[in-house]
Order: structure tokens, then sequence, then C-alpha cells
């Protein structure tokens, strides 16, 4: 048998004070990408929407290899995601940000679709490999 174990069988340990403020880093940075696009998007479409769509995609994918792995992306997408429900709400006086459009619905879906391959394409940590 050899010493070394699966990552499975390890302990959770609690991550480095360096790697959990890049953590809530990126989560702030997901909270400003989700409100810049969501302006953004209804401002010049189409091509506010891709704009939009590749800065939320650079913010998820960048984060995770920034990182080296997944969490990073995750934690853009969290952000993202919070920062959209938020501004999807209407507020009592009738105020929304969202117009019920293509362009809005494409932004929304297109970005949860975004977050998926991002998080999929993210670098995952190996034990004992490069």
């Amino acid at each position: 048998m050899s010493d070394r174990h699966s990552m499975i069988s390890q302990p959770l340990r609690r991550p480095s004070a360096g790697r959990t403020a890049a953590y809530a880093g990126l989560f702030v940075l997901g909270l400003a990408v989700g409100g810049a696009g969501s302006l953004v998007q209804a401002a010049w479409f189409p091509g506010g929407l891709l704009l939009a769509l590749a800065g939320a995609a650079g913010t998820f994918l960048g984060g995770a290899w920034a990182t080296g792995g997944r969490a990073g992306a995750v934690a853009g997408v969290a952000g993202w995601l919070l920062s959209v429900i938020l501004l999807t709400a209407s507020r009592p006086e009738g105020d929304f940000l969202f117009a019920a459009g293509v362009g809005s619905y494409a932004y929304l879906l297109g970005g949860m679709a975004v977050a998926v391959i991002c998080a999929t394409l993210a670098p995952v940590r190996r034990p004992g490999g490069r």
C-alpha cells in the first residue's frame, strides 16, 4: 500500500486568511459585475449584452484561475447572482431595473449558463499532481 491517501479521506481544513480575502474580493467583484452588466445590457443591445456576459465570464473564470480551484468561480458567481436577484425585484414605488424584454432574459439566462460553464471549466486541484 502507498502512503498517499485519497483526498476524500483527508480532514477538511480552514482556508488561509489570504485565500478567504481573495474569495471575499471575488464576491464583491461579482456584485459589481452583476450591477454593471445589468445597466450595460439594457443600454447598448446587443453589443452591451455581449459585453456584460463577457465581463461575467472573465470574472468567473479569472477568479477560478487566480485561486486555483472552482471555489474562486463560485465566489464570483455568488456575488453576481445576489446582485442580479436584488436588481430584478421591483420596489414599492414601482421602479425596476430589468424590463420584460429579450435582452433582460438573455442576460439572466445567459449569465447563469456562463456561470455553469466557467465553474465546470475551472481548474481542479489534484493531490500529488501538478
